[in-house]
């Protein structure tokens, strides 16, 4: 399969392949024996340092990397933006023990869509990579929190992100289609909703992320989720 393929499926029972990436072998393997209880996922490799971690990812092509931060070789996010720039349709779901708005900042800018605290329940990390491997952003609850938090605290301050100014710029119609984006609505399902054609949606969405600056998805959703059109 070429480098920037799609994920790969297990064949025989389209599962979500997983690639675990952490320097704790007992972390890995707890994680392995998690994931592989679920009917719907199957881990195909494991990585002990970040540079591992982008080989794996190059070779398998998973559909979903459970990534630590902090590994020796190269670091999580160091990894990650390697990883989202060669195969920006491999999603990560990133292992932290840490809980704070600098984290998850550097976090989504490395192209990560999920932030899941590694003292989170099982039921979570496993939401986590059922979520992540649907395109979709999954944020830990209290992590989810501190980004709205953030957010209102810098509006009250009066120094909101630049790209919050330019929801003013946003059509009534671009508006209703980025929340349904953010709700995890495929272009077909918006489509039927709104009584529009695909393309339509389509032509919409490519408005939207010129606006924003949004490169894909998971930034247009970050984006809904800072500015309120959708809760969490």
């Amino acid at each position: 399969m070429p480098e920037n393929g799609p994920p790969l499926k297990s064949e025989a029972a389209n599962k979500i392949t997983v690639l675990l990436a952490d320097d704790h072998t007992v972390l890995r393997q707890g994680i392995r024996a998690l994931l592989e209880t679920q009917p719907d996922m199957t881990v195909v490799g494991e990585a002990a340092n970040g540079r591992e971690a982008v080989e794996q990812a190059r070779r398998l092509c998973p559909a979903v990397i459970l990534m630590d931060i902090s590994m020796p070789l190269l670091n999580g996010l160091e990894a990650t933006r390697q990883i989202k720039k060669e195969l920006p349709a491999c999603q990560v779901v990133v292992l932290t023990m840490h809980e704070n708005e600098e984290y998850l900042v550097n976090i989504l800018q490395a192209g990560a869509t999920g932030y899941v605290l590694k003292q989170a329940a099982d039921c979570e990390l496993i939401e986590a990579v059922r979520t992540a491997s649907r395109g979709d952003t999954y944020l830990y609850p209290r992590i989810a929190r501190l980004l709205v938090t953030d957010y209102l605290r810098r509006v009250e301050a009066g120094t909101p992100d630049e790209r919050d100014a330019a929801y003013d710029t946003l059509t009534h119609r671009e508006r209703e289609i980025l929340k349904l984006i953010a709700q995890g609505h495929t272009n077909k399902e918006i489509a039927e909703l709104l009584v529009l054609s695909v393309k339509t949606v389509e032509n919409h969405r490519y408005s939207l992320m010129n606006k924003l600056n949004a490169h894909d998805r998971g930034e247009l959703i970050k984006y809904a989720i800072r500015v309120g059109l959708i809760q969490l």
